[in-house]
């Protein structure tokens, strides 16, 4: 765990296995409370191959990660592609299917309205109906998925992801994290979907790599992550936000203890950190990522201020930014945040570059401004918002707190204790709940139409 050594892969290789070498009964999921053996697995990803239609691109849709899983490795056995939406909005899905010609939509119960042809997947018992268990072969240069960002700070993004870069990416973790090392079965607990970059890598690829099962059904809410920790046997991993992991330290459960947490998409607070591994009983360990490099460095959040490249990742300096290469990226990539270098392999982070706000000369980051606003006591969340601006406009910053028990005039006299006044938001509106999407991110087009809404009302 956190450890450092060679993940470098031999050059020249024309295609990898779909799967690890792996014993005929080794656990890859747990599924409606019963382990599926990769056996099992190889014949229903060969099953659902031979079921797909033509197209050349598919939407996965599948809310049970383990047809997902299936899913996307039976795109890959017939050379296509999968598409992963940041959200199942229908607008968005629709947006995405315009964009790519010969689409279809893989799913498991779900149903989304948008006009192109749903291909459900999940209507038999894992296993039955294939006799094959041979382990595909899959060409390293074969588009194995098109990952598209969030929208937390504009329009959604495609980013196309090879797989012997998803092949290169997952040693350079299992290297970090010693994956399947620790105990003979560990399982991967997500709160993350699979659409996302780091769902994907986490609780897809790692099953399919790096020797882990995963946790199938939904993990979304502390209750169902309890479940889910009672009911699977061997050690587990918790891989989760920090929105996910405030709600299960919130939720007053007796938490069995885990081998260790890993948190991603937004910075996590080291007062939150140290309540997780207090009631856990393990590490909690933080990934950087972004989705157009996938993950990059890690730290431990109580111990570390610095954050730590994987293995052969090199960052450089160009002009007022920094990017990142490596062999597991084909082309180097321009980092949106603002990084500070420490040495070659370590660096600080100090939020997004279109995080990074100036009001009357003043400088300071988004991220860390809401970090200190969701920090007062009574607030259950939070965000502040950078409205539009006009004619260069200066701006002024407005918040959205969820705090039933506090007024504004609490919130500023606690918050001007922590910010420059010039930060102060104004106005500050209450809300019940904010539009956060499935990995705990803030949508700025939500965010605004919420803003704009509430201003009129007021």
């Amino acid at each position: 765990m956190l450890s450092t050594g060679d993940n470098r892969l031999p050059s020249g290789i024309s295609a990898y296995p779909l799967l690890q070498e792996h014993a005929p009964g080794d656990t890859i999921a747990w599924h409606d409370g019963k382990a599926v053996s990769r056996n099992t697995f190889l014949r229903d990803v060969h099953a659902v191959a031979a079921t797909l239609p033509a197209g050349q691109y598919a939407i996965n849709l599948c809310e049970d990660r383990y047809w997902f899983l299936v899913g996307f490795a039976a795109l890959l056995v017939n050379n296509q592609t999968s598409l992963l939406p940041p959200n199942r909005a229908s607008g968005v899905i629709a947006e995405i299917a315009d964009d790519y010609r010969n689409v279809f939509c893989l799913c498991s119960g779900e149903r989304v309205d948008i006009g192109i042809p749903m291909h459900r997947i999940d209507g038999r018992v894992p296993g039955e109906g294939s006799t094959s268990r041979a382990v595909p072969q899959i060409p390293a240069r074969h588009l194995a998925a098109i990952v598209f960002t969030s929208g937390s700070t504009g329009k959604s993004r495609p980013h196309e992801k090879y797989w012997q870069d998803l092949v290169i990416g997952a040693k350079m973790k299992q290297a970090r994290f010693g994956f399947g090392r620790q105990h003979a079965k560990q399982t991967i607990i997500a709160t993350v979907p699979p659409q996302h970059m780091y769902g994907l890598e986490t609780s897809i690829v790692n099953p399919l790599l790096n020797g882990v099962s995963v946790y199938s059904d939904q993990t979304f809410f502390p209750a169902d992550v309890h479940i889910a920790l009672q009911a699977t046997d061997g050690s587990h991993i918790l891989v989760t936000t920090p929105v996910h992991l405030k709600s299960c330290l919130a939720a007053g459960l007796d938490w069995p203890a885990v081998d260790f947490i890993i948190s991603a998409t937004a910075p996590l607070d080291k007062t939150q950190a140290r309540q997780a591994e207090a009631t856990f009983g393990c590490p909690v360990l933080e990934i950087y990522g972004c989705t157009e490099a996938g993950s990059l460095a890690t730290r431990r959040t109580i111990t570390d201020d610095h954050w730590l490249l994987y293995d052969n990742l090199t960052i450089r300096t160009h002009k007022d930014c920094h990017a990142v290469s490596g062999p597991n990226l084909p082309e180097e990539v321009q980092l949106h945040d603002v990084i500070e270098p420490v040495n070659g392999r370590q660096f600080n982070l100090h939020g997004r570059h279109a995080d990074m706000i100036n009001i009357a000369g003043k400088r300071a980051s988004l991220e860390d401004l809401n970090i200190r606003l969701r920090g007062i006591a009574g607030i259950h969340d939070a965000t502040f918002v950078i409205p539009e601006l006009n004619n260069n406009a200066s701006p002024r910053l407005a918040a959205l707190v969820v705090a039933p028990s506090l007024d504004a005039a609490a919130i500023r006299k606690e918050l001007a204790q922590l910010v420059d006044p010039v930060f102060l938001p104004r106005p500050l509106f209450h809300v019940e709940t904010l539009p956060r999407s499935d990995t705990g991110k803030l949508p700025r087009t939500a965010l605004l139409e919420m803003l704009e809404t509430l201003r009129s009302e007021s």
